[in-house]
């Protein structure tokens, strides 16, 4: 991979996440959190930055984004919806809200983002709220007692304010 650096990609912020941590390789889990946090990913540019600023082989920095699944190496969307399945969420109808989440946002378990990058759908396999299942999550707010309609409603709201955001 090397350390050639593109022109289009800003170290600045990067720079700003190693200092606060002083580089230090004992730190890189919350490094790579700061970074996803601000990119929404771990874009691929900086695993030989960091390796090279770390001074740790980028084999160690993408074992470590690579084993916890928290990390993404794909861009995800401003909304991340997760959906649960879980037993409790499963048995009380969260197939057909994933379903529906898929139709209207034109996704699928292998294309959960949305090609605006406006919108991210997961399953996840508990989200802990078994009693108020089925459960979805939008950005880590819980949104209790779902079904299909409420989904649709939900999706109209966050356009909105996507919208009104951009405005």
């Amino acid at each position: 991979m090397g350390t050639q650096k593109t022109a289009a990609f800003d170290y600045g912020v990067l720079d700003e996440i190693l200092a606060r941590h002083r580089a230090q390789p004992e730190a890189i889990i919350a490094i790579l959190q700061e970074t996803q946090e601000h990119y929404r990913y771990l874009p691929s540019e900086i695993f030989a930055y960091l390796a090279e600023r770390m001074r740790i082989s980028e084999a160690q920095i993408y074992s470590v984004a690579t084993f916890y699944e928290n990390f993404s190496l794909t861009p995800k969307g401003h909304y991340i919806i997760k959906v649960c399945d879980g037993t409790a969420c499963h048995v009380r109808k969260s197939i057909p809200i994933l379903e529906r989440l898929y139709s209207e946002l034109g996704l699928s378990a292998k294309k959960p983002t949305s090609d605006d990058l406006a919108f991210t759908v997961e399953t996840v396999s508990c989200l802990g709220a078994c009693g108020l299942a089925p459960v979805i999550t939008v950005n880590d707010k819980v949104y209790p007692a779902m079904t299909p309609e409420k989904t649709s409603e939900l999706l109209i709201t966050l356009r909105e304010e996507m919208q009104n955001a951009q405005d």
